[in-house]
């Protein structure tokens, strides 16, 4: 499905079903089904997608680097997943119950700075392969 997206990635082994129930009760949201068939089969990982590099966290980092980047102090609401590689995080905005994708970026992170990018983890992929 998204491999068809990847080019020259390195991905990991799946996620456990221990490590799965261990994130969702630590971080308090469920995750959407096509982001946890994602971790169940890979469990993260990094590549370009289009011309745009992708950084997806394991599941086991999603709380610690969630805390770490005081997400919920100047982002609250988002949960982040992964980043550019560079200044900008990817996370989904759990303000609305369709868990949009939205870019952030690490300095200076506010919600009003979360951009909309795409409507699923999925489309996320589309978008990074289109984007200009």
């Amino acid at each position: 499905m998204l491999e068809a997206e990847m080019r020259d990635w390195q991905l990991n082994k799946g996620a456990t079903d221990e490590s799965m129930h261990h994130a969702v009760a630590s971080l308090g949201y469920s995750l959407p089904k096509d982001y946890e068939e994602f971790l169940r089969e890979h469990n993260g990982g990094e590549g370009f997608v289009g011309k745009d590099y992708l950084i997806l966290w394991k599941v086991e980092e999603l709380e610690p680097f969630n805390r770490e980047y005081e997400v919920d102090k100047y982002a609250p609401r988002l949960l982040l997943f992964g980043s550019n590689g560079g200044g900008e995080a990817y996370g989904f905005d759990t303000r609305s119950a369709m868990l949009p994708v939205v870019r952030v970026p690490f300095i200076g992170m506010d919600l009003k700075y979360a951009t909309p990018v795409a409507n699923s983890f999925s489309e996320l992929f589309t978008w990074l392969r289109t984007c200009p």
